[in-house]
């Protein structure tokens, strides 16, 4: 049963490009369905398909479509959902006046070195901006600026994703936007 008048919020992972964002997104999607709290993902990609297509990937094209996700995140986070974003949002600037509009607004940083990343790289995407075939992108020819002080920093090159998820509901319990599972509920994090 859902709890009653529960707290939106907005988990916003940032990173970049195969830093572990959409794994660990999904992993924290799951154990908040499993505890039957309501829950909707943006994720960067989806959101560029769909809400800002036709966007470049221009600085300015790129924070027009980190408001509009935060746009659709304040929206739903101010009825009582539990949003969760994972997006690169590189600039520092837009992700800064998203968290000023989203009260309940939880940064996290996913943090892994731009070479993990580029290894982890399953599109080849990489590859492709070494070679000067993707111009403009982030952390090779574009910047990444890392958030100057994130709620959660994930490692993710020295910890599993299981490990960064639990980090993330934990830190969502303890803001109090989730109850922690009760041992007589026979709930156990991580089971699938």
């Amino acid at each position: 049963m859902q709890q009653q008048k529960e707290r939106g919020f907005t988990l916003w992972f940032t990173g970049l490009s195969g830093a572990g964002k959409t794994t660990i997104a999904d992993i924290v999607e799951h154990e908040l369905r499993e505890r039957e709290r309501r829950v909707e993902v943006l994720d960067g990609d989806i959101v560029r398909t769909n809400l800002s297509k036709g966007l470049s990937f221009s600085r300015e094209d790129r924070n027009i479509n980190v408001l509009r996700i935060g746009f659709v995140a304040n929206l739903l986070t101010r009825n009582g959902v539990g949003v969760i974003v994972s997006a690169i949002s590189p600039y520092k600037e837009a992700r800064d006046q998203v968290r000023r509009r989203i009260v309940d607004f939880v940064e996290v940083f996913v943090d892994a070195p731009l070479e993990v990343c580029a290894e982890r790289d399953v599109k080849g995407l990489y590859k492709k901006a070494y070679s000067g075939e993707i111009k403009a992108f982030t952390g090779v020819s574009d910047p990444y600026e890392p958030p100057a002080a994130p709620d959660i920093v994930l490692k993710t090159d020295e910890e599993e994703p299981q490990e960064s998820a639990r980090k993330v509901l934990e830190k969502l319990e303890f803001y109090g936007y989730l109850q922690p599972p009760t041992e007589d509920a026979g709930y156990q994090w991580g089971t699938r």
